[in-house]
């Protein structure tokens, strides 16, 4: 018989509380590094991912660290799975390669990728633990609303662009792209989805997917292709899910400038659907094939007072068709001229040839020049860009810096003047202000 083993009160009690410190003590997940070794496969084998992407000179970024781990730590706890959800950081100084393959410019960034693919809208929101987490909760939520009638379709929101997949199991290939696409899509388009009997009166030629445009008007459209193959499905229904022209907001501006492509903007008043209306249909019927490079966008006249002003216009004149280049502000003619065949395209060849910039500072080429006219060599100043001030600053350290520190000064006036005024190295437009304010964020 083994002598019993009796510990002395001052060692029990230690003991005692070594033990209750362990059960206790919450355990710390630690954020996953990414380099250029690691990132593909961790990316891609992650349901979600959220990446920090930061840099250590940046307090904005030192700020966030503490607030980002223990953000990992709660959601661990509701997701253990490894690859459920990922937290991980990039040090973009370390690896400016990475930085530069995710156009990263400011930070600290946070960039949410599901299955190696990064979403197009980065995380904007407050940056709090319980911010954090809720947005990860969403994301991984499901994002398909199940039809347990089909009489529940006449109900839609059509205001909405639905997208609808009808299927004979949830538990098949046709369904998991489905869901997939869903889950990066779920933004732009209300996913719906159906099973067995329920769908059985709309599977008469096999699982299928509809879209159900906004309105009630525009007919239904069926996809055709092969319901297995991700990319061919993501491209047809991304397709129907983003419109053409989309409404740039104070939510969305920094976003959209993110993208790198010269805007093409309607400015509207919000009653006035009538020129909207007939900017969509020319903007699909002569600039389709120009998509990918120059965003078409329309925007509220009152909310976008600023920019009007840089192009000598108010609400008043509104409908106004205008081009940003992130350099200048052109200015279409009379909105009526949209309709003349070729005008609108014309407008935007003129942009990406370099004739508006040239023509705003030379005046009209010697081609343009009505016969037995000479040409006259007049000198102006286009308005300056409104949206560029979104885009990412040139003065990238702390935002009360002194004025006299600045590696370069604006060459805008108005920019300039702010500078000066603010000490800031930052160019704050009124739209960025409201951006930076709705948001609550800073960024280096």
């Amino acid at each position: 018989m083994n002598p019993a083993l009796f510990l002395s009160l001052p060692d029990l009690r230690c003991s005692l509380l070594l033990l209750v410190t362990w059960v206790f003590t919450p355990v710390t997940t630690e954020i996953t590094s990414l380099d250029t070794e690691n990132i593909d496969e961790i990316l891609n084998n992650a349901d979600v991912a959220l990446v920090n992407f930061y840099a250590d000179w940046c307090r904005f970024s030192q700020m966030l660290h503490p607030i980002f781990e223990e953000a990992s730590d709660v959601i661990k706890e509701e997701f253990p799975n490894e690859n459920q959800v990922v937290f991980a950081r990039v040090d973009c100084d370390q690896h400016s390669d990475i930085a530069q393959r995710y156009r990263i410019s400011k930070y600290p960034t946070l960039k949410l990728f599901r299955n190696g693919m990064m979403m197009k809208r980065e995380y904007r929101g407050q940056r709090s633990v319980k911010a954090l987490a809720d947005y990860i909760r969403q994301q991984k939520s499901d994002p398909i609303q199940e039809i347990r009638d089909l009489a529940e379709i006449t109900t839609l929101d059509r205001s909405k662009r639905n997208i609808i997949g009808y299927f004979e199991q949830k538990d098949s290939d046709n369904y998991r792209v489905f869901e997939r696409v869903a889950n990066i899509l779920h933004d732009d388009c209300a996913f719906l989805s159906a099973f067995g009997d329920v769908s059985k009166p709309e599977r008469y030629s096999g699982d299928n997917i509809i879209y159900k445009p906004p309105g009630h008007s525009a007919p239904d459209m069926v996809y055709l292709g092969a319901m297995t193959n991700f990319d061919v499905t993501y491209n047809w229904i991304q397709d129907k899910c983003v419109p053409l022209v989309r409404e740039i907001t104070f939510e969305n501006g920094e976003e959209l400038t993110e993208e790198g492509l010269p805007f093409l903007i309607l400015f509207h008043m919000k009653e006035d659907t009538e020129s909207l209306e007939i900017f969509q249909n020319e903007v699909a019927r002569q600039l389709i094939s120009e998509k990918g490079t120059i965003n078409f966008l329309h925007a509220d006249c009152d909310k976008f007072r600023h920019p009007l002003l840089h192009i000598q216009k108010t609400p008043a004149d509104c409908p106004v068709i205008a081009i940003d280049s992130f350099r200048h502000m052109y200015v279409f003619g009379d909105f009526k001229d949209v309709l003349i065949p070729g005008k609108l395209k014309q407008f935007v060849f003129d942009l990406h040839s370099g004739k508006l910039h040239r023509e705003f500072h030379h005046g009209p080429d010697p081609t343009d020049t009505a016969p037995g006219e000479q040409a006259q060599d007049v000198a102006s100043s286009p308005p300056e860009s409104s949206f560029q001030k979104l885009a990412p600053s040139e003065y990238r350290e702390d935002i009360y810096a002194d004025s006299k520190d600045m590696k370069k000064s604006s060459s805008s006036p108005i920019i300039r003047e702010m500078q000066i005024k603010t000490t800031m190295r930052y160019h704050l437009t009124p739209v960025q202000m409201a951006i930076i304010k709705k948001s609550g964020n800073n960024r280096c």
